[in-house]
């Protein structure tokens, strides 16, 4: 399997039909599902037909973009997942930010660490203009993630939740960061 990239803490790496398994357990958590599916669990069968075929396709159409399973650099648990990709309809040169990690590894800025990479990788991409992130208003907990990742809150906006979740009647909120704003904050910049 290949690897996209390495953190201090996380290996992300291309995944595998042999990880059904990881995105059932995962997806199994309702905390973990709160503000997804108001704590469903996703089913076996839509991981295998949808999911993995999904991600495995990311990977057969280049390295840039896709969704990478996200493991501990220590041990190789796995911890969860990333991606940076467009969203279908719109231009690959605004790909969307997402992240989704077990809760065992909530609160330890592991979250923070695999998007800061993926947002540096992401502006390795010339075309790469702005990288974006949804979510809840009412998802705290991402929401940090994502300023913590100098992300701006750029709109809010109601989705259409396939299912009733609590707090989807405050909507949801975008954060995006520019290739401007992302090259000022490096270190050694003269925005920095």
């Amino acid at each position: 399997m290949k690897i996209l990239l390495q953190t201090p803490r996380l290996v992300l790496r291309q995944f595998t039909a042999d990880d059904a398994g990881l995105l059932v357990d995962l997806d199994a958590d309702p905390r973990v599902m709160r503000y997804i599916s108001n704590g469903v669990p996703t089913s076996l069968a839509e991981i295998t037909d949808e999911y993995i075929p999904a991600y495995l396709g990311y990977h057969r159409a280049g390295p840039d973009f896709g969704f990478w399973v996200a493991q501990l650099r220590t041990t190789g648990e796995f911890a969860g997942w990333f991606h940076l990709r467009p969203e279908p309809g719109t231009p690959a040169a605004e790909p969307e930010l997402g992240y989704r990690l077990k809760r065992a590894f909530w609160g330890r800025g592991l979250a923070t660490e695999g998007a800061r990479a993926l947002i540096n990788h992401g502006f390795s991409v010339p075309s790469v203009t702005r990288i974006h992130a949804n979510t809840m208003a009412v998802n705290t907990a991402s929401r940090l993630v994502m300023e913590k990742c100098s992300m701006d809150l750029v709109r809010h906006f109601v989705a259409d939740w396939p299912v009733r979740i609590d707090g989807d009647e405050l909507g949801d909120v975008e954060y995006a960061i520019t290739r401007e704003a992302w090259l000022a904050a490096r270190p050694g910049s003269s925005g920095a």
